[in-house]
C-alpha cells in the first residue's frame, strides 16, 4: 500500500510519514502544492493525506483537479481549518474524510487504514492462486486455509504479485508499488523480502524468479 502526504510543516510531515511507515505503508511526501501536483501526475497511490493550506495554493483545488481527471484515490484532509463550512467544502471537493489539527497519530493511521481497505475491497476480488488466498483488504493471507503470518511488507508484495499472476513483475515495479520513492532500485532488499515471503509460503513454490527480469506468481515455473 502506497500513501502520499502533503504537509508544509516539516515536523508534522516527518511524524506522519514515520507513523504511516511504521504501520507498513510506503510513503511519498511533499511540502508544497507544485511538488504534490508533480507526484500525483506520475504516481499511483492507495490514499492521499492532504493539508489544506500549503505554499502554492489550497490542496482542495488540487483534489478537485484529480477528481476531474477521474482519479478515485481515497483522500483525507488534515488541517487546522475546522469550521463546518470548511469541512463541507472539503467533502464536496471529493475528500473521503476530514481530520482537524491537532490530532492523534494513531487516529490518522486508523483512518488511512479504513480508506485503503475500503478502496481495495471495492476494486479487487479475493486474490487466489492455487491454494493461496489474500483477502480483498490485503490484511491477511492463507495457504490451504492456514494463516501465513506475513508481515505488512510481505503481504503487500504477495498482493501485488497475485494481482498480476502469470505476468513477470520487475524489481523496479515492485519497488514502485511496495516501497517509497527513496528506495534504491539496485538494493537487494527486494530479493531479501521475496526470499522471506517464499519461505513462509512453503512448497510447492508459487513465486518464481525470472532471471534478469524479476518475479512471477504462477502455479508452474516459467
Amino acid at each position: 500500500m502506497k500513501v502520499f502526504v502533503l504537509e508544509d510543516d516539516p515536523d508534522v510531515r516527518e511524524a506522519v510519514v514515520r507513523y504511516l511507515e511504521a504501520a507498513g505503508y510506503a510513503v511519498d511526501a511533499a511540502g508544497d502544492w507544485e511538488s504534490a501536483d508533480e507526484h500525483l501526475q506520475v504516481n499511483k497511490y492507495d490514499a492521499l493525506v492532504l493539508d489544506r493550506t500549503v505554499p502554492g495554493g489550497d490542496a482542495m483545488d488540487l483534489l478537485v483537479e484529480r477528481r476531474s481527471a477521474d482519479d478515485p484515490t481515497p483522500a483525507i484532509f488534515l488541517t487546522a481549518r475546522d469550521s463546518i463550512r470548511d469541512r463541507v467544502d472539503g467533502l464536496r471537493a471529493g475528500a473521503d474524510d476530514y481530520l482537524v489539527k491537532p490530532f492523534a497519530m494513531e487516529e490518522l493511521v486508523a483512518r488511512v487504514h479504513v480508506l485503503t481497505r475500503r478502496s481495495v475491497v471495492a476494486a479487487d476480488p479475493v486474490l487466489v492462486l492455487g491454494d493461496v488466498e489474500v483477502d480483498p483488504a490485503g490484511v491477511s493471507a492463507t495457504r490451504a486455509g492456514v494463516g501465513l503470518g506475513l508481515t505488512v511488507k510481505e503481504l503487500s508484495i504477495l498482493r501485488y504479485l497475485l494481482a498480476n499472476a502469470n505476468r513477470v513483475v520487475s524489481r523496479s515495479e515492485l519497488i514502485e508499488h511496495c516501497w517509497n520513492e527513496f528506495m534504491e532500485p539496485m538494493s537487494n532488499v527486494v530479493d531479501v523480502k521475496v526470499a522471506q515471503l517464499r519461505k513462509k509460503l512453503g512448497s510447492p513454490a508459487i513465486v518464481h524468479t525470472v532471471r534478469g527480469a524479476g518475479y512471477v506468481a504462477s502455479e508452474t515455473p516459467p
